[in-house]
């Protein structure tokens, strides 16, 4: 039995927390195992303090949980009992960007001049404080750190135009200090999705955290590694935009996002069971719903505190958050693209081409667009800016980009064309409007008119009329025909009588020659 001075022993102690646990008053609990009532107090106000369940008091082992308590004498003294009362304000204090331990001593010593030094007020604390460390409780910064992660499990609701059941991902988002969560359900876990979840977890917060910590995503990591994950270049914008880093947890190191896996197990809890005995219909009617019982979850008391996650947000991390960007994030593509011999470069998503600075004809750049622009990159500066352009198969240009030989290109048209064969002669004309309109995309037949144009340079007028002439009932019309039947002399010859027709049987799916030149 405890005598006066002394710790009591490790089973009385344990005794001790085990009836508490089970509701006997100190008064009882004195009785029962014969310690005064007053060191039953004294002890029942230091192990509250600690802010751990009695579950998991008794879990430590007996050198953990013994090392706990001060001796009897320093228990029974006054100073550290009115101590032990600031430890879990202390802990709150610490997690407020700029706080530190000697800042929170000056206070206290303020307060109680007649209380401890300097030095025993850190030794005091710092026990009390390994003792959370040691049941995996870490300390964590207001505004920080967001750190966010998929569920295991995924979420449904029933489309209701086919009557299938349509599974989509959960998207949870935690702040650690406060513990204040966010959860969405969006369709994958696609690169696009994952940044519009990013983006509604910030809006939700009101704020955006020194850092984001995900898991190695493939949405967010290009590569992996152990020390320096490189970050897909969306991901990177996205953080610019926001103010903020990304931060990807460390391969094969649990420990760096076990907060949200905790968040996720009681997501399911609050959140995925109670979905499991509704059914919804479409993607926004499941995330209203998530977002009501989100409010609930955010609302209800920690089992150890009177206090909630959305109360600890408000007065405790809310204003260490940045503010947000006045415009939400609008995702952005990166793609390598050769520039063309005439001086454009081809975004295959919209099959289109954007011309850039003529001098850098044969360059690979880079582009960079959303769905309003594209901006184009050589060695990290950029070279063009134009609004993006859906029309398949046309030509965005500034004319200060092209040499003078390419600002002629411009002026390119099936009318140009028309006017600078009738100087040669009306079946040249009709030769290259053949010519040209053959194209689903004029501008192919533009150079190869422009070409038989220049053929009055070698070869007189009336020959490039005979052999326009000669050549005009050829199923396919093109420069190199004409200027074979030049080179050969075979203007004058008459047309062998051939039925030119194709004997493939016309159909929209199949493409000519003319596609791949």
């Amino acid at each position: 039995m405890a005598m006066a001075g002394n710790r009591i022993d490790i089973m009385d102690l344990r005794q001790l927390i085990s009836l508490k646990q089970k509701g006997v008053s100190n008064r009882k609990i004195g009785v029962l195992l014969n310690i005064s009532r007053n060191t039953i107090n004294s002890y029942i106000h230091v192990f509250q303090s600690f802010n751990l369940s009695y579950d998991e008091l008794l879990g430590l082992d007996d050198k953990s949980l013994f090392d706990l308590f001060p001796k009897e004498s320093e228990i029974d003294n006054y100073r550290y009992y009115t101590l032990s009362q600031y430890f879990t304000y202390f802990t709150q204090e610490l997690k407020r960007p700029g706080c530190t331990l000697y800042t929170l001593w000056e206070e206290y010593f303020r307060k109680h001049p007649d209380g401890y030094k300097h030095s025993q007020f850190n030794t005091h604390y710092n026990k009390w404080r390994e003792k959370l460390n040691g049941s995996g409780k870490l300390e964590h910064i207001a505004g920080a750190k967001l750190f966010v992660d998929f569920t295991g499990k995924k979420l449904s609701f029933i489309d209701k135009s086919t009557g299938e059941i349509q599974e989509v991902n959960v998207f949870v988002g935690i702040l650690p200090s406060s513990q204040y969560t966010f959860v969405k359900a969006v369709k994958t876990q696609s690169r696009e999705d994952f940044t519009d979840a990013l983006a509604s977890c910030l809006e939700y917060f009101g704020g955006t955290p020194l850092a984001i910590v995900s898991d190695n995503l493939k949405a967010a990591v290009s590569k992996s590694c152990k020390y320096a994950p490189q970050i897909n270049k969306t991901l990177d914008d996205f953080s610019i935009h926001y103010g903020c880093v990304i931060d990807p947890t460390r391969p094969y190191h649990p420990q760096d996002k076990s907060l949200v896996e905790g968040a996720v197990k009681i997501v399911y809890q609050r959140i995925f069971y109670p979905l499991s005995k509704l059914t919804m219909f479409s993607l926004s009617d499941l995330n209203n719903e998530i977002r009501r019982l989100l409010e609930l979850y955010n609302s209800y008391n920690f089992s150890q505190r009177n206090t909630s996650r959305k109360q600890e947000f408000i007065d405790l991390e809310k204003a260490h958050l940045y503010p947000l960007p006045l415009e939400p994030y609008q995702i952005k593509y990166f793609k390598r693209a050769k520039v063309q011999k005439i001086g454009y470069i081809y975004l295959s998503d919209d099959k289109h081409y954007y011309s850039v600075p003529y001098r850098l004809i044969g360059s690979t750049l880079e582009m960079s667009y959303n769905q309003n622009v594209i901006e184009v990159f050589h060695n990290r500066e950029r070279v063009a800016f134009h609004k993006r352009d859906f029309r398949s198969g046309k030509y965005s240009t500034i004319s200060e980009h092209m040499s003078s030989t390419h600002r002629a290109y411009s002026e390119w048209s099936l009318d140009f064309f028309q006017k600078g064969a009738r100087t040669i002669g009306l079946e040249t004309e009709k030769y290259i409007i053949k010519l040209i309109e053959q194209y689903t995309y004029p501008e192919i037949g533009y150079k190869q008119a422009l070409g038989i144009l220049m053929l009055k340079k070698q070869y007189s007028m009336d020959r490039i009329e005979k052999a326009c002439k000669r050549a005009i009932d050829f199923p396919k019309h093109n420069y190199h025909i004409i200027n074979n039947i030049l080179k050969n002399n075979l203007e004058d010859l008459d047309v062998p009588a051939t039925n030119y027709a194709s004997h493939i049987t016309h159909h929209e799916n199949i493409r000519g020659s003319e596609a791949y030149q």
